[in-house]
This record gives C-alpha cells, structure tokens and sequence, in this order.
C-alpha cells in the first residue's frame, strides 16, 4: 500500500503529535500490520480481550533525547486512544537497518500504509538472502530451546504441556518467516500453517496444530505426550530447510 485515502482519527492524533515533537523533520509515518489476524473479542474462557493497537513507524530527519523525552510525555495518551508505541527511525538509518531486521521490515513493507510524508518503502526491497538468515537463526533458536525446555521437565508432562503452549506464538512466528521467505501469503496463522506444511513437506496437521496453540492458555498433558515428538520433528525440518534454501 502505498497511501491511506482515509486516516483514522486516532492515527490522525498521532501525527499531530509527532508534529509536536518533530516540526518539519517528521518525513514518513508509516501505519503497519493492517492485514495482521485480529484479536478475539473474548479469550478461550470468555474473558473480553483487550483489543489490538494500532502500530506505526515514524521516520525522522533527526532523533535526540530532547525528543525521546517529548514522546515519553506523550505515550500514556497514545496508548488510551489505542496506539501502540510508534517505531522512531532516523531516516539515515532506515536503509541501513533493512538487513539487521530483514524479517520485521519486509513484513512492514508488505503491510503498511503510508499516512504523511514520502514513503520511505518506495523502490526499496528487503534482500531474499537477509531473510534466509533470519529465518535460518530464529528456527535454530526454536529448535535448541525446545530441546533445552524439555530436557528441563525432567520428564513431567504437565512441564511439557508448560512448554508447548509457551512456544506456541514463536512457533507461528517463524512459520510466517519461512512463508514471506517462500513468497506465501495467508489470512491468519492456521493458514500459514498449512501453507509451510504443503510447501516444506511437513506431515499434514502438524504445524497448523501448533500454531493454533498460540491461541490458548493450557493443553492436557496427555495432549502435550502427543504432541511433543511431532512438533519437535517438525523444528527439525524447517531448520533444515531454511538451511538449504536458495532463491
């Protein structure tokens, strides 16, 4: 997206702000995550969840403490009109940033819409060989830390319940990386569950399974011993794959 023919009003507060605080230095403000799964009204007991903010990226001509300071004044009432914290970039270092977060800003650049300013996307795209390495870092995380967790439920299933459910949400994560890596795109995170498994080859179920776990609190233990090999296989073979994934 490449501009916004109606601005919300909060974001619209926002701007004036940020125009506050920055003057005529304020060059991009970007908002992101438009296409992002919503939140539930209600949580798995039927508790009201508290509903998504709205997050944003602001680019600057400069960014001192003096204005950190000026947001952080700001931030409260930011956050009661349903705002998250913006991102606060120094334009200089926005290109430079592109390969350090290969994977948070092509997923800004596929989603975003730019409310003020130039859009600092135009003409810019996030190297395939970036995100290959992110992906490859954020599956070797995964993999290590679930074979670390469960050597630490010294055998209890209930710990591994523990486990599985906490490593949901980072599971779907990086089942989204390796989908932007492969080019795919899915409405929410089931999807792109099933996406990976098709294209990865994983066991059908596996993936989408777990990413459905980011959703909930708890699992029965019983559930957790079901689980756990096929999800820990399933690591496996992504981390592999990204390994030897080439453009």
């Amino acid at each position: 997206m490449v501009g916004m023919t109606h601005v919300p009003g909060h974001v619209a507060l926002l701007e004036r702000g940020l125009r506050e605080v920055f003057g005529a230095r304020l060059q991009s403000l970007l908002v992101y995550g438009l296409a992002a799964e919503p939140a539930s009204h209600h949580d798995h007991d039927g508790h009201h969840a508290a509903p998504r903010l709205t997050r944003t990226m602001a680019l600057v001509e400069t960014l001192h403490a003096a204005d950190l300071k000026k947001c952080a004044e700001r931030v409260a009432a930011w956050h009661e009109l349903g705002l998250a914290t913006p991102i606060l970039l120094a334009s200089s270092e926005f290109r430079h940033s592109l390969d350090a977060f290969p994977l948070e800003f092509d997923a800004i650049r596929a989603d975003h819409a730019c409310v003020a300013g130039k859009n600092p996307f135009d003409g810019v795209a996030v190297d395939p060989s970036d995100i290959r390495r992110a992906c490859e870092v954020q599956a070797r995380s995964h993999l290590l830390h679930l074979r670390e967790g469960f050597v630490e439920t010294q055998g209890s299933a209930d710990a591994l319940a523990v486990l599985i459910v906490k490593s949901a949400a980072p599971f779907a994560a990086l089942l989204s990386s390796i989908a932007r890596l492969e080019g795919l795109s899915a409405p929410d995170s089931t999807a792109v569950g099933h996406h990976v498994e098709r294209h990865v080859q994983l066991p059908a179920g596996v993936a989408g399974d777990i990413a459905k776990l980011a959703h909930v609190q708890e699992i029965s233990a019983s559930e957790a011993a079901r689980l756990f090999p096929a999800y820990l296989d399933a690591t496996e073979r992504l981390a592999a794959f990204v390994d030897q994934w080439r453009t």
